[in-house]
């Protein structure tokens, strides 16, 4: 068992209109912490807009600075998110 970090996004109500302007920059950003393994997943939940997205972090340092650098938190797509730990049992 390992303790994981998930970050869960409440998207903001027009996430799905402006995303497509941040999507380069939020990917990147993305891609650089799966590259150095501090990423194990990112996705978002049905219907993104009312629901949200999370993402899985290997440590509650890099699960804050992950959220609080994401160009959707940055460009308010992102109205609000929490870290939560979480016990990987497969982990």
């Amino acid at each position: 068992m390992s303790t994981r970090y998930v970050v869960l996004y409440e998207s903001a109500a027009d996430v799905l209109r402006r995303a497509p302007d941040h999507m380069v920059e939020h990917t990147a950003h993305y891609e650089s912490y799966a590259a150095r393994g501090l990423l194990v997943g990112i996705g978002t939940f049905e219907d993104p807009a009312v629901n949200g997205a999370m993402c899985v972090l290997v440590s509650r340092d890099a699960a804050e600075e992950f959220a609080a650098g994401d160009p959707f938190v940055v460009h308010g797509l992102v109205v609000s998110y929490r870290i939560l730990a979480w016990n990987d049992v497969l982990g």
